[in-house]
């Protein structure tokens, strides 16, 4: 799953980046996103060529549901049963949409204790989850729109740390994820794969982002582990992805 993740980029440079246009106001850096905060989420005008960024909640809450108090639990997506699931079937099919970040966290074990690391692509470079949203009216008539991050099965980097990892898309795959006129599951889901491992890294990070109330840069500032933490993490690693 993907439970925390950073996007320390300000709003102008997330805007160029993806191309998309924005009324939402700027926002400081965030190195500790947690569930249910609002999050910057990129989607397509299903009638002008032009992206859009606005804030979403992040966890899912389908618009036939009663009551909001499922939503920290649908915070992630197995791509694998998305398409046939109640809760995401409808917005894996029409409401897709990109979720900006530049590194994301997974917990490894280690005895009675669990150590965070962070993952990036290249040198930190800014990239998109597959996500899909929702919209949800609340007991008060308010409209509510909420996502979810689509996970997948790990590559050689995430594998020693989680058996799951959010699917990152690759830039030419933009404008395909996010095509509104695509209904046809089966027409997208050859990008929900693992990213190349080759293009990403990881590296240990102090247990402050292990609260939420913790948001700053020393969240993925990178910390040395002791030896015998360094051989666990090494011995997790599966053969064949060494």
């Amino acid at each position: 799953m993907c439970g925390r993740y950073r996007l320390s980029r300000r709003k102008q440079l997330v805007e160029e980046y993806f191309e998309a246009v924005s009324d939402e106001p700027d926002w400081a850096p965030r190195h500790n996103i947690a569930p249910t905060q609002s999050v910057p989420v990129i989607r397509q005008n299903p009638r002008e060529p032009v992206r859009e960024l606005s804030l979403l909640r992040w966890g899912l809450i389908p618009s036939w549901m009663k009551d909001s108090s499922g939503a920290a639990m649908m915070i992630n997506a197995r791509s694998e049963t998305a398409g046939t699931k109640p809760a995401f079937r409808d917005a894996l099919s029409s409401r897709r949409c990109l979720i900006p970040a530049d590194g994301f966290y997974e917990w490894l074990r280690i005895g009675k204790t669990k150590q965070p690391y962070c993952f990036e692509v290249g040198n930190a470079e800014l990239f998109a989850f597959a996500g899909v949203w929702d919209r949800w009216k609340d007991p008060s008539g308010n409209w509510v729109k909420t996502c979810s991050i689509l996970t997948t099965t790990p590559n050689a980097v995430t594998s020693a740390v989680h058996d799951r990892m959010p699917v990152i898309l690759d830039p030419d795959c933009y404008d395909r994820w996010l095509d509104p006129g695509t209904h046809d599951v089966r027409a997208v889901s050859d990008m929900l794969k693992p990213y190349d491992a080759r293009l990403m890294r990881s590296y240990a990070v102090s247990s402050r982002i292990n609260h939420v109330a913790n948001d700053d840069e020393q969240c993925s500032t990178p910390v040395e582990v002791s030896p015998t933490q360094d051989r666990l993490f090494l011995s997790s690693e599966r053969p064949n992805d060494r």
